[in-house]
């Protein structure tokens, strides 16, 4: 394996992506959308309204959410105010699935505009007489894809703590996130999910032919990470540390099934053929 051929690929669909408006606008709206409007409709709006984020909430629904918490989250919240307890289930539990989009999104539109890319921009022939073999264009690829998810979803994770602390401090009475779980979930979970959407954008691939086709198809990755977070809030499912680890090492055993079949179903002959269908 030659790296300075991965590291040059990789490169290159960088490259490419900040020539793509439709592929970088949205690593750039989504998470400003999660990471700053979301905690100021939740924490600053109910202010100026001359309430608190618990008082903006039916009574019925706080009862039902407070009810549905494991002991774990509820020993975590006992003497907390209810509004310090709203903030803190909302922004600092049930948050955390739905912070997950951005590392399966991201990884799965660079990899889907670096190989579908290649047959809208007409570069099929180009790969086949590049000097790498298609192990090094292959992670060469991967690289590009969750070396940018990785990087976008640690900015963001820095962005959301500074956001919250910032807005949140006065009500929480100082510096209170990020909390013990979202250490695991950024550290072990946030790249193996980065790992599943590049590789489902590999299996997308070889099927799609135009880079909309195959967005909408990789659109339905984020449907598990959905389910976690309807789970949890329902009380099904709780992100604890020792879920989220579990969690995550189901995913990374997904990623090695499938980094396996992709590496089988990837080679640059077959991006041509499928460009001439």
């Amino acid at each position: 394996m030659n790296w300075r051929n991965v590291a040059a690929i990789a490169r290159k669909d960088l490259g490419e992506v900040r020539q793509n408006r439709m592929v970088w606008l949205p690593m750039i709206l989504l998470p400003l959308i999660l990471c700053t409007i979301l905690p100021i409709v939740l924490i600053v709006l109910p202010q100026i309204a001359g309430s608190g984020i618990a008082e903006s909430m039916n009574d019925p629904d706080l009862a039902r959410m407070l009810e549905n918490l494991p002991a774990a989250m509820k020993a975590q919240i006992e003497g907390m105010n209810a509004n310090q307890q709203m903030i803190y289930i909302v922004l600092g539990f049930m948050f955390a699935p739905l912070f997950l989009i951005l590392p399966i999104m991201t990884a799965s539109v660079v990899g889907t505009n670096s190989f579908v890319g290649e047959k809208e921009r007409k570069t099929i022939e180009a790969l086949l007489y590049t000097p790498a073999t298609d192990h090094e264009l292959f992670f060469g690829k991967m690289l590009a894809a969750i070396s940018l998810s990785l990087a976008i979803t640690l900015l963001s994770f820095v962005l959301y703590a500074l956001v919250l602390n910032g807005l949140g401090a006065s009500i929480m009475g100082g510096i209170w996130f990020p909390t013990p779980v979202w250490w695991v979930l950024i550290i072990w979970l946030a790249p193996a999910v980065s790992v599943l959407g590049m590789l489902g954008a590999v299996v997308v691939s070889a099927r799609a032919r135009t880079f909309m086709e195959a967005y909408q198809m990789t659109g339905l990755l984020v449907l598990p990470v959905l389910l976690l977070l309807i789970g949890q809030v329902a009380g099904v499912i709780s992100l604890s540390i020792e879920v989220t680890l579990f969690v995550g090492c189901a995913v990374w055993l997904l990623d090695v099934a499938l980094l396996w079949g992709s590496l089988h179903l990837f080679s640059r002959y077959s991006l041509f053929e499928s460009a001439r269908l």
